[in-house]
């Protein structure tokens, strides 16, 4: 697999001068995708910030081939476009390989395109869907998704006298992808590249279906400085919110553990979003945001510990 300087060496596929917001992770996250899947690849994105930013009529930052779907069919119509391509290798118009790529955040995916998703990853296509997670519809106003942590204030989910953000803990995506027993699965982050290069990758190369979510930090959304957003991409890992793993094949993988797992509460306290957990009514949130994370990650070990014996 290429390093970083065989990457960085690579033809640019993102063009810049897009609109996306200074220190946007999702943006970062297209840009390592391209790099490692190369010229030969189509992507569809659902309506979101990825879309609205690049494709601005008429103009493009894709120098790939690019679908606008509507919020809820992604997956549908890269499925249609791998489908057709099988059919016209089998008649022998087309002789070299194509990558498909369906793109949608965290509101497209979790939320509004997931049966078409489910569906796409039932029938088998040879595929790779990436979610860009940034938590939130942060293309429309900021407000709560089935991604969105439990205690964050958003604005359909505002801090108050009745409600301290968010009450539910996020929609395990990534647990609903891997028992759908496709080939390969992971969770990725831009804050680590290489690791994000690598999945992208074997994702391409491995036969059938696959899945990765990938956590993209929101500057706007999240409430930090712009020039902070691969810091808490990368924090996000080290305190073991969002474990960066792959199961391929069924076997599951750490890819990166931390040296020092770091409390929950570092993370948390770097974003306004949730300032507000941090007065004394609202401690308890944090203290149950610990504790997900930690019997998350013994799982995460567990499993780990059982597919290599």
């Amino acid at each position: 697999m290429p390093g970083l300087k065989q990457l960085a060496q690579r033809e640019e596929l993102m063009a810049g001068g897009h609109r996306a917001c200074a220190g946007c992770l999702p943006m970062t996250a297209m840009r390592q995708m391209l790099l490692t899947a190369g010229r030969d690849t189509v992507c569809g994105c659902a309506t979101g910030c990825v879309e609205v930013v690049t494709t601005i009529y008429p103009y493009t930052a894709w120098r790939t081939p690019f679908i606008h779907n509507a919020f809820e069919n992604s997956a549908a119509t890269i499925s249609g476009a791998e489908a057709a391509y099988r059919s016209l290798r089998r008649q022998g118009k087309i002789d070299r390989k194509i990558n498909f790529i369906a793109l949608g955040g965290d509101g497209g995916t979790y939320d509004i395109g997931l049966q078409s998703l489910s569906g796409a990853m039932e029938r088998g296509h040879n595929m790779l869907y990436l979610c860009y997670d940034n938590e939130a519809y942060m293309n429309t106003g900021i407000q709560r998704s089935g991604g969105t942590p439990k205690g964050t204030a958003t604005s359909t989910t505002p801090v108050g006298k009745v409600i301290p953000g968010k009450k539910q803990f996020p929609k395990p995506l990534t647990e609903i992808m891997i028992a759908h027993n496709i080939p390969y699965v992971a969770q990725a982050t831009p804050g680590f590249p290489k690791d994000l290069s690598d999945k992208v990758e074997k994702a391409l190369e491995i036969e059938g279906p696959a899945f990765m979510n990938v956590l993209t930090p929101c500057t706007r959304g999240w409430r930090y400085p712009m020039e902070e957003s691969m810091e808490i991409a990368r924090l996000a890992v080290d305190t073991c919110f969002w474990p960066v793993f792959e199961v391929e094949h069924g076997k599951l993988r750490i890819t990166r553990k931390p040296k020092e797992k770091q409390p929950v509460e570092e993370w948390l306290k770097r974003q306004g979003r949730f300032r507000h957990l941090f007065e004394d009514q609202n401690r308890h949130i944090i203290d149950e945001i610990q504790a997900d994370v930690d019997r998350n990650w013994a799982w995460l070990l567990k499993r780990e510990e059982l597919a290599q014996s």
